[in-house]
């Protein structure tokens, strides 16, 4: 069985029928070959989106291979891309039954930028900026296991006989087959899951009195040291996956921590009068920081400088 190029292009840009979803998934089943082909086509498709460029994607649907050297001329022009590492980076994973040498590949999102990414059980996922997901080349026969730095949203292929299972810094999450999104930057020590079909598992990778399992339409939540449950009302902010930040009612110092995580710099705020005002809105990621903090100061009184040696702004 061949492989449309329309029909695979169609499945990496989330525009695929459902039909065209099994069909895709159906070939990637069909041998090893037509995996390792995937995965191929996959990552020169996750640099292309990283850079913007329509002509070298609609090149790409033209001939099913794309030429590297031009691409990594593209690659070159710009500083954010995805580390892929392969080959040097391996892991000894340790079975009940055997160990198995596994390649492992690592893709780091840079700040202002998104990227969408299949795995090889057909699980979808959505990075978020600054973010890094770390995954097997293949999946072991037990379970399906990746560890994450930043926010993902998961759309999970179900396989009722290899647990899904999220790794951060602080707690685990584990699922067979869902949607949720994990929130879990290393350096802040939050830590986030909210639930939107199915169901999760979520464990302390310390303490294994600390477990919760999570029904849709709720959250759980680090507090204080331990996890809270919450229900969700407002699915705006997990539209970051169409590249939107979005706010509701939230304080001028949660934005500002927002605009840290999604742009890579430090916000420190001078002016304690924006402290009181609350802010309802939208912006697109691909606005840059410079335009979303102009229309804030259009309803909050402010200026702002810029230390760009030191990425740095002083809201003031």
């Amino acid at each position: 069985m061949k492989m449309d190029k329309d029909t695979l292009y169609n499945f990496f840009e989330g525009n695929a029928s459902l039909d065209e979803e099994m069909a895709v998934r159906q070939w990637m089943e069909e041998s090893a070959e037509n995996r390792q082909a995937f995965l191929k086509e996959r990552k020169l498709f996750d640099a292309m989106l990283l850079l913007g460029n329509e002509k070298v994607i609609k090149a790409g649907k033209k001939r099913f291979t794309i030429d590297l050297s031009s691409l990594r001329t593209e690659l070159i022009k710009i500083a954010a891309v995805i580390a892929v590492t392969l080959g040097g980076s391996y892991l000894f994973h340790q079975y009940a039954l055997e160990k198995e040498l596994m390649a492992m590949h690592t893709i780091s999102v840079p700040a202002g930028q998104r990227i969408n990414i299949t795995l090889t059980d057909g699980t979808n996922v959505w990075l978020n900026a600054r973010t890094s997901l770390t995954y097997p080349v293949k999946f072991g026969k037990k379970n399906r296991q990746v560890i994450l730095d930043g926010e993902a949203y998961f759309d999970v292929a179900k396989d009722k006989n290899k647990p899904f299972i999220v790794q951060t810094d602080q707690y685990n999450v584990e699922v067979l087959g869902t949607k949720f999104d994990v929130n879990a930057y290393a350096e802040t020590g939050e830590f986030e899951t909210t639930l939107m079909s199915g169901s999760v598992k979520v464990a302390s990778a310390s303490d294994s009195t600390q477990k919760i399992t999570l029904k849709p339409n709720n959250k759980v939540f680090l507090q204080d040291g331990k996890l809270h449950v919450t229900a969700v009302d407002d699915y705006n902010p997990y539209r970051w996956k169409e590249g939107l930040i979005c706010f509701k009612n939230e304080t001028f110092t949660s934005i500002m921590k927002d605009f840290e995580k999604y742009y890579g710099l430090t916000i420190q705020v001078k002016n304690k009068n924006v402290f009181k005002y609350v802010y309802t809105g939208k912006f697109r990621q691909t606005d840059g920081i410079d335009y979303a903090l102009r229309v804030l100061q259009k309803d909050i009184k402010f200026t702002y400088q810029r230390d760009d040696e030191n990425q740095i702004i002083y809201i003031e």
